[in-house]
């Protein structure tokens, strides 16, 4: 998997301090802090919680536009009302401890029930890809990255795949991409709450949109 020049540089081992200062700086939550994103996992309790794990909720249609993509009413319905129990078999399918590091290879495929979840948002009117890749990670933070423009560029991923290519880097060299993120995630004072994919996210995100300039400085 490819990644751009300056992203790389938070991704060297050498590099986990400042990596983890961005991170730490990102998840600094609202008033003092300045993303509305940080609140994204933890709001409510988190959509992968036992209460809720299995179900599409109001709070985690909330819970995505702290990521900047807004569920539209009839969408919000379709989700909701019309397609909950559909979605709720799905998501009953796809595991709450299993992490995208422990998925085999060759697994992740049209099949898959996490695929499946997703193709079924995509279905619904005025469900993009990256509203539906927010969904579902809201559901299962550890198993399944988001996916937006930013990380697409930061990646040069194009209409490439994602899961896959993910999946693989993570576990290359026996893990060490994922150590490498499991170190940022605990100098940065995060819970394992908080995945590895969204510390990788927020690197990306953060990179792609210029906001590591400033908060990298000490």
């Amino acid at each position: 998997m490819d990644v751009s020049e300056d992203l790389g540089f938070y991704l060297r081992p050498e590099n986990a301090e400042v990596a983890a200062r961005l991170v730490r700086r990102y998840f600094t939550p609202r008033p003092a802090g300045r993303f509305t994103g940080a609140h994204f996992e933890r709001l409510g309790g988190g959509g992968d919680r036992p209460a809720i794990a299995d179900e599409l909720t109001a709070e985690d249609l909330v819970a995505v536009s702290m990521l900047s993509v807004e569920v539209v009413r009839d969408a919000a319905l379709e989700i909701l009302v019309h397609r909950r129990n559909r979605l709720h078999e799905l998501l009953r399918q796809v595991p709450t401890d299993l992490t995208l590091g422990r998925v085999a290879a060759g697994a992740i495929t049209p099949d898959w029930p996490a695929w499946r979840l997703y193709a079924e948002l995509r279905d619904i009117k005025d469900i993009g890809p990256t509203t539906a890749s927010k969904l579902v990670a809201r559901k299962r933070p550890h198993l399944v990255p988001i996916r937006d423009s930013v990380v697409e560029r930061e990646l040069a991923l194009g209409a490439g795949p994602f899961w896959e290519p993910l999946r693989a880097w993570l576990v290359a060299g026996e893990g060490a991409h994922e150590h490498h993120l499991e170190r940022v995630r605990a100098e940065a004072g995060l819970g394992s709450d908080i995945s590895v994919l969204r510390v990788f996210d927020v690197l990306s995100w953060l990179v792609g949109q210029g906001y590591d300039k400033e908060l990298a400085r000490p």
